[in-house]
């Protein structure tokens, strides 16, 4: 059976969205391990109506806020929630943790409870992107602010084994983000990981591709160092955000406008639903001895409920065990 140890106090809207995605995930057949101040999750359940058969919680007295500091502090926080879920994934008594919280904090706190997988030399953040031929998933988008092209080429391994097992691609092709699609393009850093990832004959190397290709689909897998990748995210979500606000305020413009918009919303609610950060809920945490997914702090119910499907799915699909395998080779 999987379980999925969920960080119940963490997240902007917590405990509310937590514990409402955690009923709504239970609901869809997710069994979840509510991890937090048991009294408050209790009320919490309560409200909503009480609580589940496929819902339980686990009490940790203590939380982490949303501050710099705090991943310094994950060593001595032993009672935190995202410390707790944490070790319970370390004993097995939970195939996967969820977090919504201080992303530097879960990044830390894996790194401390569950360590590296054997080979590793840093994990990285994997986030999938909505394309027009199916999903890409570009990493690292955070994890390593700055990495060397062992790193990148590592990264390249786990994605490409992420994308085959979770997403069912048995030949994803993977792109190096770079300036120019030229091998002679881009820092040092690029042009030495373009020629690892050449001679690298476990993987579908593409080619570099430019910040334009990242959203075409034509790469399943795109690699990056997380200071680059993460401005690649925030500047998508960003862009995405403000079309369709645009949209929405050419489309109320008029009564002709009105009259359009009408006949194009179903539409535009479908292509919206389908950009829409929520629809995977969390990205997973790649090269931890153990399944770790994050999630966006502002994530309501609906997007606490998708990043647990997500991680029921990548467990289920073998993902921790396709990912070490890959470093194997």
């Amino acid at each position: 059976m999987t379980v999925l140890a969920l960080d119940a106090m963490g997240g902007d809207f917590a405990p509310q969205s937590t514990v409402a995605g955690a009923v709504q995930a239970a609901a869809a057949g997710v069994e979840v391990a509510l991890v937090g101040d048991a009294e408050v999750l209790g009320a919490e359940l309560n409200r909503l109506g009480g609580s589940p058969s496929r819902v339980r919680i686990v009490h940790a007295p203590d939380s982490l806020e949303q501050s710099d500091r705090v991943a310094l502090e994950v060593r001595r926080r032993r009672e935190s929630s995202v410390y707790v879920g944490m070790e319970m994934v370390k004993r097995g008594e939970a195939q996967a943790l969820v977090s919504l919280g201080n992303t530097g904090a879960a990044m830390a706190t894996a790194l401390v409870v569950l360590g590296r997988l054997p080979g590793v030399e840093r994990p990285a953040l994997g986030a999938v992107l909505p394309t027009p031929s199916g999903p890409t998933l570009v990493l690292d988008v955070g994890a390593n602010a700055e990495a060397r092209a062992s790193h990148l080429h590592q990264f390249a391994q786990m994605g490409s084994a992420f994308m085959r097992t979770v997403h069912g691609i048995p030949e994803p092709r993977l792109g190096l983000l770079s300036i120019g699609e030229e091998s002679s393009k881009g820092s040092t850093l690029v042009q030495e990981t373009h020629e690892r990832l050449s001679a690298d004959p476990g993987i579908v190397f593409a080619g570099n591709v430019e910040g334009r290709d990242v959203v075409r689909g034509e790469c399943q897998v795109i690699v990056t160092d997380g200071f680059t990748g993460n401005v690649v995210l925030k500047t998508l979500e960003g862009t995405i955000a403000m079309m369709f606000e645009q949209l929405r305020a050419v489309a109320t413009g008029s009564l002709r406008a009105k009259l359009g918009g009408a006949l194009l919303l179903p539409s535009l609610a479908g292509m919206r639903s389908r950009f829409d950060y929520r629809r995977y809920g969390a990205v997973p945490l790649l090269g931890v001895d153990g399944g770790v997914f994050i999630g966006h702090g502002r994530s309501d119910a609906e997007a606490v409920a998708n990043a647990l499907r997500t991680a029921s799915s990548a467990v289920e699909q073998g993902m921790l065990g396709a990912v070490r395998a890959s470093v194997e080779a």
